[in-house]
């Protein structure tokens, strides 16, 4: 498999794609590492997974550096990524001598529960945020006693194996955390597949996380799904418009809006309808495009030649707009584009776009600011802007998304719950429950009579 930088379409590296085969012989080596770890003492594996969390902060530039030439991510960001991967680690180890279970009160003895490890979990990991999802899924599947295989994107395979290296530095088992790189019918199929596999979490389309999801029921498979989103950014008339118009372009701009939390419907009260677009025009003609190795950038490429073609696909021939600038040449840039005047049963409104492209929609009152948001399949994230707090509580219970933020953009913390409704996905990943989400609940009774 060949990795492309896609700033400048250079070549960046060949990597070896797993066979089925090989990703058979994973699983064997996975279950034999996973019985060691799991009979370690709990404080044990703590300091392990904390010693990983250091040599990874020993690493954030390389790893950094590594994420924006794979992934075309702005070094801002792909510091952040790293960091999030180290304090992840640093998060699920606090959880390891955590992992409690109950005593239930009983007739005639003692009733206790137990938290098992479930044995081998495959994560598969999509190209859009490398680093952080592969830790979502692997961190806390680790800490609650599992072995982990991480089957990359096909782009994006680099950081994930020099994880997988530095958790050998760290002293982790070997076999414990190993990356099966390659393509998604041949060794995502087979980890999918795999009989010695307990659980997938699978991030990406919602098209391929249905099919994981059939394939994993034939053997009763556990599964989380996070399979995108179309999310709304609702703005009120009360709203602090200054404030709410300069967040909305790194709503969507973010990773050059190759985001499942994107916020690519910006609905506006219509009252402040254009009085919004005033303030929003400059707001994006100011984003920074260009270089992601240049820590001035705000947006960098898409993924690749396919990605932009498809983003394209969205944006009709002279449609109204609101556009910043991208460079030209190679690599694979796209301007910041909000539309405006659509339609909004149009695909670019109601389909996830995954790229630097936003519509704007009026409403007219609350009812309709909420039939609006809740008009797609998907229901991950998304943000209100008002002053009214009592507006906030309604209308965010009302917003079928897993994942909302008032007056501001802030959908990701890896202490609190992620996941979806709707077509968005299955379960939850981070938090306080996301070691308990890698383990199966055992009942003991013990008889005290006689």
């Amino acid at each position: 498999m060949h990795v492309l930088n896609p700033a400048t379409e250079e070549h960046v590296a060949t990597v070896a794609a797993t066979s089925a085969a090989g990703v058979d012989a994973a699983v064997a080596r996975a279950a034999r590492a996973q019985r060691v770890w799991a009979a370690a003492a709990p404080g044990d594996r703590a300091r392990l997974l904390r010693r990983f969390a250091a040599v990874v902060d020993d690493h954030v530039e390389e790893l950094a550096l590594l994420e924006v030439r794979e992934a075309g991510h702005t070094l801002g960001n792909a510091r952040w990524e790293a960091g999030n991967v180290r304090d992840l680690l640093d998060y699920a180890a606090g959880g390891v001598e955590r992992l409690t279970g109950r005593q239930i009160p009983v007739a005639g003895g003692v009733d206790v529960t137990f938290l098992e490890p479930l044995g081998v979990v495959g994560v598969i990991v999509p190209w859009n945020f490398p680093m952080p999802i592969a830790a979502w899924g692997a961190a806390p599947a680790l800490a609650a006693g599992n072995a982990v295989l991480l089957k990359p994107a096909e782009a994006t395979p680099l950081t994930a194996l020099r994880l997988a290296e530095l958790a050998l530095e760290a002293g982790l088992p070997e076999h414990l955390l190993q990356v099966i790189p390659g393509e998604g019918p041949v060794a995502g199929a087979a980890l999918v597949g795999h009989p010695g596999v307990a659980k997938i979490v699978f991030t990406g389309s919602a098209r391929v996380g249905k099919g994981v999801m059939a394939t994993c029921a034939d053997r009763l498979a556990r599964v989380t799904l996070e399979l995108g989103g179309k999310s709304p950014n609702v703005v009120f008339a009360d709203a602090d418009l200054e404030a709410a118009a300069l967040a909305a372009p790194m709503s969507f701009l973010d990773n050059a809006g190759q985001d499942c939390c994107a916020r690519t419907r910006i609905l506006v009260q219509r009252t402040v309808h254009d009085r919004f677009l005033e303030l929003l025009a400059p707001a994006v003609e100011d984003v920074v495009v260009g270089d992601p190795a240049d820590g001035r950038t705000q947006m960098g490429p898409l993924i690749s030649r396919a990605q932009l073609d498809r983003v394209r696909s969205y944006v009709p021939e002279g449609a109204e707009a609101l556009r910043g600038s991208a460079p030209r040449g190679p690599g694979f840039w796209y301007p910041p584009t909000v539309l405006t005047g659509v339609d909004p049963a149009a695909p670019v409104a109601t389909e996830e776009v995954f790229g630097p492209v936003a519509v704007v929609l009026p409403f007219d009152d609350e009812a309709d600011a909420v039939r609006l948001a809740n008009a797609t399949d998907h229901g991950l994230s998304g943000s209100l802007w008002t002053r009214d707090v009592g507006r906030a509580l309604r209308v965010s219970r009302a917003v079928q998304a897993g994942n909302l933020s008032v007056n501001s953009h802030s959908s990701v913390r890896y202490w609190t719950p992620f996941g979806g409704f709707k077509q968005s996905g299955i379960g939850r990943e981070l938090g306080p429950d996301a070691l308990t989400s890698f383990t199966e609940t055992k009942n003991v009774f013990i008889s005290t009579e006689g």
